[in-house]
């Protein structure tokens, strides 16, 4: 068994039917939620994702078109873990970057930090909880912000709500437990094609070939369409 589960006590996670009060064993700040590890260990998500806005600086400086490597070398960086809710933001970065790269007009920095802020709203466990895995969520905002949607607008809020169908509808196939690089990487193949069909924009489409069976204590194994052993 690997050790990306309780970032305190490395124990397995546990999630619950209803809230619950927590305090937060890192900042002691005491909100309302669902997971805990079993020793009864809570980080809060804004603790959990420390340092995510190292993405800025990375996401500034990219040249490529392809989203999946823009994402993949963000899940490198030290704030990333094997599941979280900063895939809820990673994924909508990448493909502003990637959109932008491929010639999609865009103020990249001042999109990426409204993704940020968007993105973090989403709580982790949404994907079991909500229906919506936070990062097929992520692709809709993604397209509300290149499309410059609010609830008022017409084309751009039916394009957002179907990018983000297009890619649970991806997730859901895949079929549970949740993997957060699993359905991060088919949310962003989601949007590529999307993007394509609906904005005229061409992504580099990459498959990846999945390196993080390992420190994934649910992998579908063979069933997940990145597996190397497929």
């Amino acid at each position: 068994m690997n050790t990306e589960e309780c970032l305190i006590c490395k124990a397995p996670l546990e999630y619950l039917v209803r809230d619950e009060i927590m305090e937060c064993a890192v900042c002691h700040k005491k909100e309302a939620s669902k997971t805990r590890c079993v020793n009864g260990h809570y980080v809060c998500s804004d603790c959990h994702t420390q340092g995510m806005d190292s993405i800025f600086g990375l996401c500034l400086s990219e040249t490529t078109t392809d989203p999946i490597a823009i994402l993949r070398r963000m899940m490198e960086l030290p704030f990333c873990h094997m599941h979280g809710p900063e895939h809820h933001v990673m994924v909508g970065a990448a493909l502003l970057t990637a959109y932008k790269n491929a010639g999609g007009q865009l103020d990249l920095e001042n999109a990426l930090r409204e993704m940020y802020s968007r993105g973090k709203a989403v709580p982790g466990g949404a994907c079991g909880f909500w229906g919506a895995c936070g990062a097929g969520i992520s692709t809709g905002q993604f397209l509300a912000i290149v499309t410059q949607s609010t609830p008022l607008a017409r084309e751009p809020w039916g394009l957002s709500n179907q990018m983000t169908a297009r890619a649970l509808e991806s997730i859901g196939k895949a079929g549970g437990p949740r993997c957060c690089k699993r359905d991060s990487f088919l949310a962003i193949l989601a949007a590529v094609d999307f993007v394509l069909e609906h904005l005229g924009v061409q992504m580099e489409h990459t498959t990846p070939v999945c390196s993080y069976s390992s420190r994934n204590n649910q992998c579908i194994g063979k069933r997940c369409p990145f597996s190397a052993y497929r």
